[in-house]
């Protein structure tokens, strides 16, 4: 039996933690897809590292998206902006090949 150390299993459970998920409230066994019913309302849960709990509500599946999916806009890095590649020829590209003396040694 190969088991898993419980130090490798504890760290990917927490890993985990704060992990969100929508589900659709409706009643009974019926259709959980999100996609059959994005008008539903939805229940946010958030993983505890124990169980599923209550975190937040969202009226359809647009905003339950936008929960779980938030638009995370990238600011520019602190720091020098970095110096675009100017003109050339790219020299630093292409090594020379060694000129020869017609011997077929290369020259010092």
């Amino acid at each position: 039996m190969d088991d898993e150390p419980l130090k490798d299993w504890a760290e990917r459970r927490d890993a985990e933690i704060g992990r969100l998920r929508a589900v659709p409230v409706v009643s009974g066994d019926g259709p959980r897809g999100s996609h059959l019913q994005p008008d539903a309302p939805r229940v946010i849960e958030r993983w505890n590292g124990h169980a599923w709990e209550p975190h937040a509500f969202a009226a359809n599946l647009a905003e339950a998206k936008a929960i779980l999916y938030p638009v995370i806009t990238e600011s520019a890095p602190p720091g020098p902006v970095p110096k675009p590649l100017g003109s050339g020829t790219g020299k630093h590209r292409k090594p020379h090949a060694p000129a020869s003396d017609g011997g077929g040694r290369a020259q010092r």
